[in-house]
């Protein structure tokens, strides 16, 4: 099987779960503290190619530069009704808690701008929370999210040396958005990287 790396971590081109996935992008997310990059996670992106493309036709012929910055683009595809798959792979050892805390607020705040946030996102965040609290980020551990056809679920899985595939499902519409556009949501999201090899990956393919 053909792979790409990503800081050294291999990731599969292509992923089967119902059906296969192409990998469509891929990224790191890092901050810099005194000039020094830390890298946490490798991230890959994986998406039925064929399919999402008839959801995106209005950006035929687009550069890459003009779809990096444009947030209609990105909501498309996040809204686009396909499957899709984020493999994320850990660099950087961290505590779950810390990853879920990020991505608890991440998703908290842009539910709040939207005026989305009620009593059932905040429980099903809650859940989300949880999940990870207990979790140690080794490296080379790998998280998945999972968002099958059926809108307004998410599906996360987390496996590290040593234990078991833990498994956890949000069926929460909102939340699974959010979950989705922080790392899909153009220049708000998680990862530069990732997103700038999006609209590299798109415009190629919706110009070929």
């Amino acid at each position: 099987m053909a792979t790409v790396e990503v800081e050294g971590i291999p990731f599969p081109q292509e992923i089967t779960v119902s059906k296969p996935f192409s990998l469509l992008a891929h990224g790191i997310t890092d901050i810099e503290i005194h000039f020094l990059q830390i890298k946490y996670n490798a991230i890959g992106v994986y998406l039925e190619k064929d399919n999402v493309l008839g959801h995106l036709e209005s950006w035929k012929g687009k550069k890459a530069e003009e779809l990096v910055q444009d947030d209609g683009f990105f909501q498309a595809l996040v809204s686009a009704p396909v499957e899709k798959l984020f493999r994320i792979v850990v660099i950087k050892e961290i505590k779950g808690s810390q990853y879920g805390v990020q991505l608890e607020s991440s998703v908290r705040d842009r539910l709040v701008s939207v005026d989305k946030y009620e009593d059932e996102e905040e429980e099903s965040l809650e859940k989300v929370t949880e999940f990870f609290q207990s979790k140690y980020f080794k490296p080379n551990s790998v998280l998945t999210f999972h968002f099958p056809n059926t809108p307004g679920i998410a599906e996360i899985s987390f496996v590290t040396e040593g234990k078991g595939e833990a498994k956890l499902t949000v069926e929460n519409k909102n939340v699974a958005e959010m979950i989705q556009k922080w790392y899909l949501g153009g220049e708000s999201a998680v990862s530069p990287t990732t997103v700038k090899s999006l609209a590299d990956q798109f415009a190629a393919l919706l110009s070929a």
